[in-house]
């Protein structure tokens, strides 16, 4: 037969009539009848409310002091009942002094730690690996946003690092260098000791070198009374202003803030609240809502009260924060994957009963298999589902793709066959 015979001719026309309409349906059943699919995960919603307060612990300031004013404890640092918080120098050369005397102690600690590092390579190996924890620590708080621990963790850093460079100094003369010190240090405290005088705490607590004047207006015993107007009238109290620093005494703190009243009696009833605040501690804190004040247009002072990480709270007063009052977990797949089944039955008379299951479509192999699931939460574009199959073949777990756009969908229907 000839290639350009009739009967060719006619073979050829009939295969790519035959192609061109294979493609086409399938074209007109992608553009019909798109599948769209994704997968399932676990996910977690915290439900919160946004309040905007100020935190409150029960506060001693330490009496104004003349003179030069040297902090001896750190911020959030406990101090006992009786213990320095600060020491009060006469004029500017006994400060001088001071600072010469805490050189010339630092160097005789390095000198002392030389002599014992040449009695053996352990203490060198031990030193080692001190400066590297030191180095590790130094680097989290800087990292953290915590300038002030940073600073302390600095200066035992360089402290160590001193103390390593006399261990590779020469030996000799190094008794002659600690007698010569400790002759200079006595000499120091002997001009020093009367041009000082410490301040101690009165009674136990935890040390916080900021005064803001909030510290008499806001007290436990005060916001419990308070009402919306009196709070935004609150103002700080100008003649607190000291540099000496306070006590905050306890273990309880309080954060303070205006909500509506329907939503905090809600949450009232919630065992256990969480507080998180938008700056200043990086940690969510348990607290309880502890009091609704009185109504006012709609809404109410609420006190939160919490008693743990109190050392990391004392710089913090105005916040924003937000409290979760409720957590769901489930899985999430998209709005559009939910689809609701209609079943018709027959009971034991014999009549015909109507019921509608909400569930998902997923693909198992090829099969677009239905998993009754129960809603536990509606989000923007999303909700979070667990699954009612009692069948571990039914039963929607993370990882399934769940069918968003089909057509004709059913239970067992082939898809892409």
């Amino acid at each position: 037969m000839k290639n350009n015979s009739p009967g060719t001719k006619a073979m050829m026309a009939v295969i790519s009539l035959v192609l061109l309409s294979y493609f086409g349906l399938q074209i007109y059943q992608y553009v019909m009848d798109p599948l769209s699919t994704t997968l399932a995960y676990t996910y977690r919603v915290e439900k919160e409310a946004q309040l905007s307060g100020y935190v409150v612990r029960k506060e001693q300031v330490l009496a104004k002091e003349d003179g030069l004013l040297r902090q001896e404890r750190t911020e959030g640092e406990r101090v006992s009942n009786g213990g320095v918080v600060a020491t009060v120098y006469a004029d500017e050369a006994s400060l001088a002094r001071q600072e010469e005397l805490n050189r010339l102690e630092r160097r005789l600690e390095q000198l002392e730690y030389a002599r014992e590092a040449a009695e053996g390579a352990e203490v060198s190996v031990k030193l080692d690996a001190q400066i590297l924890q030191s180095i590790l620590s130094y680097r989290s708080r800087l990292t953290a946003g915590k300038l002030q621990e940073a600073a302390a963790q600095g200066s035992t850093l360089q402290a160590l690092v001193l103390k390593r460079d006399y261990t590779y100094s020469d030996q000799t003369g190094i008794d002659q260098q600690i007698a010569t010190v400790q002759a200079q240090i006595k000499d120091l405290k002997a001009q020093s000791a009367a041009k000082k005088r410490q301040v101690k705490a009165p009674t136990s607590g935890l040390f916080s070198a900021v005064v803001d004047g909030y510290e008499t207006v806001l007290t436990p015993a005060t916001i419990t009374k308070m009402t919306p107007q009196d709070f935004a009238d609150l103002q700080a109290d100008p003649s607190a202003a000291t540099t000496t620093g306070k006590l905050i005494l306890g273990t309880d703190w309080y954060y303070v803030a205006v909500m509506d009243v329907k939503a905090a009696k809600a949450l009232k009833e919630e065992d256990s609240l969480v507080l998180h605040f938008a700056k200043g501690v990086d940690r969510e804190l348990p607290v309880t809502l502890q009091s609704i004040g009185e109504e006012e247009g709609g809404q109410a002072v609420v006190v939160f009260r919490g008693n743990s990480y109190l050392q990391e709270l004392t710089l913090l007063r105005r916040q924003s924060a937000g409290v979760i009052y409720d957590v769901v977990e489930g899985i999430r797949v998209p709005k559009e994957a939910l689809r609701v089944v209609t079943r018709t039955t027959e009971d034991e008379d014999g009549k015909s009963v109507t019921t509608q299951t909400t569930g998902v479509y997923c693909m198992v192999g090829m099969e677009a298999r239905f998993k009754p699931v129960e809603v536990l939460y509606s989000g923007e574009g999303f909700v979070l589902v667990k699954s009612l199959a009692t069948s571990e073949t039914l039963r929607l777990r993370s990882g399934d793709e769940v069918i968003i756009a089909a057509k004709g969908l059913h239970d067992g229907k082939i898809i892409g066959g």
